[in-house]
């Protein structure tokens, strides 16, 4: 288990590790999983990473290598191991038991001043995650919000369309039954029409008729005497 925070060090979280390499935070995670898989460790709250110093200049090393990343994150595994077997010279002994090296009154400085800073780290963790919590639930809230508006208006622009198409044929509907019955008058003006121009020629007809046989009449000699008489008797 990693024991390697220094005093007053820095933690930071994913996003502001990504923001510290100059990479994505997707790009984070992804390096971070790439690091655990081959044996890196990291510091924990949970599930969440929580990044250092040295895990930094881990991510760089992965960031910035031209060889396969399993390979580089193994020798970094392999370094971050050796450097935990270490034991590091700190200045501050802490015993197995504080009957006698905690009565230093400069240790127990020295050991109350790692406890604090330890404590600092976990409070700025702690706060960060506190702010990142408040703006994941804000953007979920939006998300939300968005998505309602989204589909209230998806439903009102579905019903107006709906709506229209109903109205433009009913129109249309209304249109074709006043053009139908417009030529159906049309048609029925037009027969009554003819039938009138019909019965107007039959009379022409007939008063042309009439007139040539009086004009026939009219035109005939009258035979006289009994030349007269006897055409009149052949006619008859």
């Amino acid at each position: 288990m990693r024991h390697d925070i220094q005093p007053n060090e820095r933690a930071y979280t994913t996003k502001e590790a990504a923001e510290e390499v100059g990479i994505a935070t997707p790009t984070v995670r992804k390096y971070g999983q790439v690091l655990e898989r081959n044996g890196y460790e990291f510091f924990k709250d949970g599930d969440r990473r929580i990044f250092v110093r040295s895990d930094i200049e881990s991510l760089k090393a992965i960031r910035d290598t031209e060889r396969p990343l399993d390979d580089t994150a193994k020798d970094l595994a392999v370094k971050q191991k050796e450097r935990l077997e270490t034991p590091e010279d700190t200045g501050i002994a802490v015993p197995d038991t504080y009957d006698t090296s905690l009565q230093d009154p400069e240790q127990l400085r020295d050991f109350l001043q790692v406890i604090a800073s330890e404590l600092a780290a976990s409070r700025e963790m702690n706060v960060q995650l506190t702010n990142d919590m408040a703006e994941l639930r804000t953007t979920v809230s939006r998300l939300q919000q968005d998505h309602h508006v989204i589909s209230s208006g998806v439903g009102n622009f579905s019903k107006k369309t709906h709506t229209r198409i109903e109205k433009l044929s009913e129109q249309q509907k209304a249109q074709y039954e006043e053009l139908l019955q417009q030529e159906k008058e049309r048609s029925e003006a037009l027969r009554e029409e003819l039938i009138t121009m019909r019965e107007e020629q039959k009379k022409e007809w007939k008063a042309q008729n009439d007139f040539n046989q009086r004009l026939e009449k009219s035109v005939q000699p009258k035979p006289q005497g009994g030349w007269g008489k006897l055409l009149a008797f052949f006619r008859g």
